[in-house]
């Protein structure tokens, strides 16, 4: 999590201000980088797109049960839809 922040702000203040305000050293930050997402990752981010896409269709009125019910396709615990809907 760490170094998704830097990335995100990476374009506004230099990579060595943003470690150091992160508490992280810029040769982790660039093995990082450079290593591929993992594949759980990768699934939970889909999941995430999925979870708000359904709340937003549903004007923000599905809470965790409903959403959990519009994913019954693929296995997702309700505790994963209701920690993303709020």
């Amino acid at each position: 999590m760490r170094f998704h922040c830097i990335e995100d702000q990476r374009d506004t203040w230099p990579v060595r201000v943003l470690c150091d305000a992160r508490e992280v050293s810029a040769s982790g930050y660039s093995a990082r980088r450079g290593r591929p997402e993992r594949a759980r990752a990768a699934a939970n981010r889909a999941l995430l797109a999925d979870i708000r896409r359904i709340h937003a269709q549903h004007r923000r009125r599905y809470g965790a049960p409903r959403i959990h019910a519009a994913l019954r396709g693929p296995k997702v615990a309700r505790s994963a839809a209701a920690a993303s809907s709020g």
